[in-house]
């Protein structure tokens, strides 16, 4: 799945005003030189970041072809590089990192969800959504998130969002927020707890199993 970008992107929609007074073919010409231009530019960005040069495809007029020059006067060229992966390796990276450790349980309950399934993460392919969450399944999370954790004062999700906001923020809008889920740990306590937010209040038993399963979560929606 390949991603766009809006500002100074990684992943470029090149569309160039051309100067009228040329002719059909020195505008074809003019806008495959800037698109040219543009897609070298994008590689440097993209071996900055990544320290590599990502797989992309190139779309003439929406017809997929490496061919730019074959771009009409009035045409459009597109650059989509193959950056999912690199995205969502990169929050799993800072997760694995940053997660307390001591049974190495709440390290490998970190579950990525395409519009609400969980899917694997290391599928060759990831499947298109509008949005992504990544979100731990064991009930201690919200513990751990508000700095519970000695090994992890600042708590977990907040510092990865962030981090991977002030590097992927030109593809992805990436926020931390709080989602919940139905199924894995959380789930399966959460049916058994009697645990409730205020013992002197009664709490419909609907809101209750959500505040319940309530976990800390990042959430990524793709430009």
């Amino acid at each position: 799945m390949a991603i766009r970008t809006r500002i100074e992107p990684i992943d470029r929609d090149i569309q160039f005003l051309i100067n009228e007074e040329l002719s059909p073919a020195g505008r074809s010409a003019a806008l495959a030189q800037y698109a040219r231009e543009q897609f070298q530019e994008a590689q440097a960005i993209n071996r900055r970041a990544l320290g590599r040069t990502p797989d992309h495809e190139t779309f003439v007029d929406g017809a997929r072809t490496e061919a730019v020059e074959r771009v009409r006067p009035d045409g459009t060229v597109v650059f989509e590089f193959e950056l999912l992966d690199d995205l969502f390796g990169y929050i799993d990276l800072l997760l694995i990192t940053h997660s307390p450790r001591k049974s190495g349980r709440y390290q490998r309950s970190h579950v990525l969800l395409a519009d609400g399934a969980a899917i694997d993460p290391d599928a060759d392919e990831l499947p298109k959504a509008s949005e992504f969450v990544v979100i731990n399944t064991q009930p201690y999370a919200r513990k751990i998130e508000r700095g519970q954790s000695a090994q992890a004062p600042d708590g977990v999700y907040q510092v990865v969002a962030a981090l991977a906001a002030r590097r992927f923020g030109n593809m992805a809008s990436i926020k931390f927020s709080y989602r919940v889920p139905l199924f894995g740990d959380v789930d399966t306590w959460a049916n058994k707890t009697s645990m409730s937010r205020n013992k002197k209040q009664t709490m419909d038993e609907a809101k209750r199993g959500e505040w319940l399963r309530r976990q800390p979560a990042i959430v990524v929606r793709l430009y």
